[in-house]
């Protein structure tokens, strides 16, 4: 991507989250000590339908493209588009780097760290602890490494923020040889988690200093205590279908019921993973969608069943949280479902009224920041997260060869 007077070129960093069978971008331009979002959009359907959008930082659209039912343009074609994208419309800028969104790193990787073929190799090795996403997380990487050898690239990891976590709150019991195999609760969702340490201290700067929940309601779900702004506890464990119930992951099952699914009803490992992570959570309780909205506006017995059984278990999850450190200063809600529903926010608030929770019916309606009344012990927040801008702020560090904020 370089070209004659690049130095003279401002800088871009490309940020890129992949899944399966689709990825999202964000373009940041280096202002700086600044970023500033150039453009963001997606490719999608890479392997039935593609499709791919760019739009500026304003929303209005740069590109659009639809190759067409049954074309299959796959993750190589998709990201030489998104190349071609890039030298067509932004000419006067030079990209500076890739930085991805990378779900484990292991014991290995505490920080966000260059990338090169051994890197990859080394997180091969995680894939069975996230199988829905560490396989989509690697693909484009490699095909950049293959395509674009002198491109630097940075993976930014959502274990990483919690490895500072105390030790006991990283322990299972297991023995001692399987502990040292690398057997702990690693947490997720960390990118962010440390988003939103970071913003607190503009909305609630005794919380931030002191005990906050973050609930991290999405497709993916998961709840972080901070203390003094570092994760202290997380809902999430060896794997990111643990604690919550999600769209379409169980959630914290006891491992019992794991054998009793092999030995009783004969499911391979296979079937098993396909039940735990696709075919439960609210799809699995509702037998009619993983989308909160859907349920939120179905009036079937099985709709309600599943958003009762979520909003328990945050209830049973913010209260286990709060123990961990020693009670509750605030409550922060964010990603798709804490960000944009009321009636999730409304509910877990008033179950969480014994915790010091006086919710404001007009503020939730909102959308906050803080929904709260004036009186209220403790505080509840919508703070909406941004990982893309920690990717790129971790990208930028690390090519330029500083040291990484993370707490290793």
């Amino acid at each position: 991507m370089e070209r004659p007077g690049a130095a003279d070129m401002s800088s871009v960093i490309a940020v890129l989250n992949a899944g399966s069978s689709s990825f999202k971008f964000s373009l940041f331009a280096v202002e700086g000590e600044q970023l500033a979002v150039v453009a963001r959009g997606q490719a999608e359907g890479l392997y039935t339908s593609p499709r791919f959008v760019a739009k500026d930082a304003g929303g209005a659209v740069l590109e659009e493209k639809a190759w067409g039912e049954g074309a299959k343009l796959g993750h190589e074609g998709a990201l030489e588009h998104l190349v071609g994208f890039l030298r067509n419309r932004l000419a006067g800028h030079r990209l500076a780097g890739v930085g991805h969104r990378v779900v484990h790193g292991g014991l290995e990787y505490a920080a966000p760290t260059l990338l090169d073929a051994g890197v990859v190799a080394a997180l091969e090795r995680y894939v069975p602890l996230a199988p829905l996403h560490q396989p989509h997380n690697l693909t484009p990487i490699r095909v950049l490494l293959e395509r674009q050898p002198q491109l630097s690239q940075v993976a930014c990891f959502d274990t990483a923020f919690h490895r500072g976590q105390p030790a006991v709150a990283q322990a299972f019991a297991l023995p001692k040889s399987i502990t040292d195999r690398g057997v702990l609760r690693y947490g997720f969702h960390g990118l962010s988690y440390e988003y939103v340490a970071g913003v607190l201290p503009r909305h609630d700067e005794g919380a931030a200093r002191g005990r906050a929940v973050v609930a991290h309601l999405g497709n993916g779900s998961s709840m972080c205590a901070l203390a003094g702004g570092r994760s202290a506890a997380s809902t999430m464990g060896f794997t990111a279908a643990d604690g919550l119930p999600m769209g379409t992951r169980c959630g914290n099952l006891d491992p019992g019921v794991v054998l009793y699914l092999i030995d009783e009803l004969g499911m391979d490992t296979r079937a098993v993973e396909k039940l735990i992570y696709q075919q439960s959570g609210l799809l699995g309780v509702s037998g009619l969608s993983s989308d909160m909205r859907t349920l939120l506006a179905s009036t079937l017995p099985g709709a309600k069943a599943a958003v009762d059984l979520y909003v328990y278990r945050i209830g049973r999850e913010l209260g286990s949280l709060a123990a961990a450190i020693g009670g509750l200063d605030a409550l922060v809600f964010t990603a798709g479902i804490g960000e944009n529903s009321a009636e999730v926010r409304e509910r877990v608030c008033r179950d969480a009224a014994w915790l010091g929770i006086e919710l404001d019916p007009a503020a939730n309606e909102r959308g906050g920041p803080c929904i709260t009344t004036p009186g209220s012990r403790t505080r509840a927040w919508v703070i909406p997260t941004n990982e893309e801008l920690m990717i790129a702020r971790h990208t930028r560090r690390v090519l330029a060869g500083r040291p990484s904020e993370v707490p290793a």
